[in-house]
């Protein structure tokens, strides 16, 4: 890898002359001069090292002056207008499931990735196991996985107003990245009348919500998704719950308890709680029901690859109400405005030390690395990057993630080349 004083000027150029929130008095005062002198020792943010992964495929380290002292950072850009280079989920087998990242990475051929969206890590519900899924949508390769549950049932930092667990970073079928909604049309119909959809392989339903679960969900309880509220996420499961299993278009079983255990592809489940469960309590053995799913984005063309991100960054402007007092090793997703430059950072763990971003920071960071819309994803020990470099056998993590070794997560965004042409 070249040393700093090899780094593209443009980039360095482009880190100095911005976070003027990260920067400290001193360190403003050295940006400013930085961007006449083009030199990265007397800038606030340093590169330290540059690499080309493949066309279109860079890799960087960068230092940012915090006024609580220096943050490591590590920079993947994907430059989508090569038309080898393309973004998609990385995932474990099902939905319900967790992997680490450089895993995820090598099985689907990556050439690098990051960490994904905020997953259901841990409960208080007695005798309720995590579940391990993330909290936003999934669409893999084109195929919808998932849906969001409610924003209270979220884990991670409070969202930025006007925003919600629905948000997702993801890339169209027009090959353009982007920040966009995703919303869950469905329903189930029968001779008995017709139920509406409220969920989609998520470990949440909203209050008298239906959801459904197929084989992309794996073999996790369901029971968890009728747990929480649409305001607290702690809140005790429901009591008034039905499940409905159907198969090839007719009711197989029905019962008052969600259950678990893997799904047939030629099988899907309905669960349903308070005034959902009162719906599916029509549905009898032998009934015919069809069901029908389809996840809709607010802009167009239809997305490809999505996956849950919180909004930090639109048009190229901070979001209101960001925090600006909690600093911690955070991931982040971010696009340029013509949707053809993607840029995904990780920070590095505690160890070597590392001062960490608040979100604030994090959105001007995303911002003065050219971003014009940027997400938020999962960060302290979930937090990792991986890389695999020319003439490597395999990627390997690169930021020394806060736990000591890589954390199993939901899912991630993968850097592709050669996988769809």
């Amino acid at each position: 890898m070249r040393a700093a004083h090899l780094v593209r000027p443009s980039l360095a150029l482009l880190l100095a002359a911005g976070l003027s929130t990260l920067a400290t008095p001193a360190g403003a005062a050295q940006a400013a001069s930085a961007t006449t002198s083009a030199s990265t020792a007397d800038s606030a943010i340093t590169v330290t090292s540059t690499e080309q992964l493949a066309p279109g495929v860079t890799y960087d380290s960068f230092e940012v002056d915090t006024p609580r002292g220096v943050t490591v950072g590590y920079l993947l850009t994907a430059d989508l207008r090569r038309n080898k280079v393309s973004l998609d989920l990385l995932h474990p087998d099902s939905v319900a499931q967790r992997q680490v990242v450089s895993t995820m990475t090598n099985a689907q051929g990556a050439i690098a990735g990051v960490n994904g969206d905020f997953f259901n890590i841990s409960e208080t519900h007695a005798g309720v196991a995590p579940t391990g899924s993330s909290s936003g949508p999934e669409i893999a390769d084109g195929e919808q996985l998932k849906f969001a549950v409610p924003t209270a049932q979220r884990f991670g930092p409070g969202l930025a107003p006007g925003t919600s667990t629905r948000d997702v970073f993801g890339v169209g079928a027009n090959g353009r990245a982007r920040v966009d909604t995703l919303s869950l049309a469905g329903e189930v119909r029968s001779r008995k009348g017709t139920v509406t959809l409220s969920g989609l392989n998520q470990y949440a339903l909203p209050l008298d919500g239906v959801g459904l679960f197929t084989s992309a969900w794996g073999a996790a309880s369901r029971v968890r998704s009728t747990c929480g509220s649409d305001t607290n996420r702690n809140d005790p499961c429901s009591t008034q719950t039905y499940e409905v299993t159907v198969r090839h278009g007719v009711v197989t079983s029905v019962g008052q308890t969600p259950g678990a255990g893997a799904i047939p592809a030629d099988t899907e489940v309905l669960v349903g709680r308070e005034g959902g469960a009162d719906a599916l309590d029509d549905l009898a053995v032998g009934d015919r029901v069809q069901v029908h799913e389809k996840l809709t984005s607010a802009g167009a063309p239809k997305l490809t690859f999505a996956v849950g991100g919180a909004p930090i960054l639109r048009d190229g402007a901070p979001l209101a109400g960001l925090d600006t007092r909690t600093a911690a090793v955070r991931s982040a997703a971010g696009v340029s405005p013509d949707g053809r430059t993607v840029y995904l950072v990780a920070l590095a763990g505690r160890a070597p030390a590392s001062a960490g971003l608040t979100i604030a920071e994090l959105a001007d960071l995303m911002r003065t690395l050219g971003a014009h819309a940027a997400v938020n994803l999962d960060g302290g020990g979930s937090t990792t990057v991986a890389v695999r470099e020319p003439g490597q056998a395999a990627a390997t993590a690169r930021n020394s993630p806060s736990d000591g070794t890589e954390r199993a997560v939901a899912n991630g965004i993968g850097i592709f080349v050669g996988r769809h042409s």
